[in-house]
């Protein structure tokens, strides 16, 4: 049997540039789903920056099919390279273990609730008088009074913490923004 043979082994096992790049396209697709699915939402929700509705809700929905999503991108990510795993160079491997970590970062972390981490709660909030206050004039507060006791809370603090348990009068409360 010749190499130039049609039923030769050396031809058979070469893949089809076709299929080759069709499996590199669908494994940059799933990898780009996956890692979106988690970098997105928490490229929008971040404190301290304007969160516009529209891209908020794009954000919330995003992060809400994020764990299933990732999982499944991330599942056909790892087929599709063991799939082109044979039949590529050294730096094309290096270029698929990279993106499968990255793939895997996302499908871990998308299980994960970041922004408590990111807007971490206010552990023993401290108060001063209103005399004592370096507060601008300008600044927005929410403000409780209840048996003449009164609080006053600084938007840009709760806006980043989002909540604070809090005793006011004698009676617990939880504000937040």
């Amino acid at each position: 049997m010749s190499a130039s043979s049609p039923s030769s082994p050396l031809l058979r096992s070469r893949p089809d540039r076709r299929t080759s790049s069709s499996i590199w396209s669908l494994f940059g697709l799933c990898a780009v789903a996956a890692i979106s699915l988690f970098f997105i939402p928490a490229f929008i929700i971040r404190p301290f920056s304007h969160q516009a509705p529209g891209p908020l809700l794009v954000a919330l929905a995003l992060r809400q099919r994020a764990p299933l999503g990732t999982l499944i991108a991330g599942l056909a990510c790892f087929v599709f390279a063991f799939a082109l795993w044979r039949t590529v160079g050294v730096w094309c491997k290096a270029l698929l273990v990279v993106v499968l970590l990255i793939v895997t970062f996302s499908t871990v972390m998308a299980r994960q609730n970041y922004f408590e981490w990111m807007f971490h709660p206010i552990a023993g909030a401290q108060f001063v008088a209103q005399a004592q206050s370096k507060l601008d004039a300008k600044e927005m507060i929410l403000a409780v009074s209840f048996g003449g006791d009164a609080r006053a809370y600084p938007i840009s603090q709760m806006a980043y913490h989002h909540v604070l348990n809090d005793v006011v009068g004698g009676v617990p409360i939880a504000v937040t923004y």
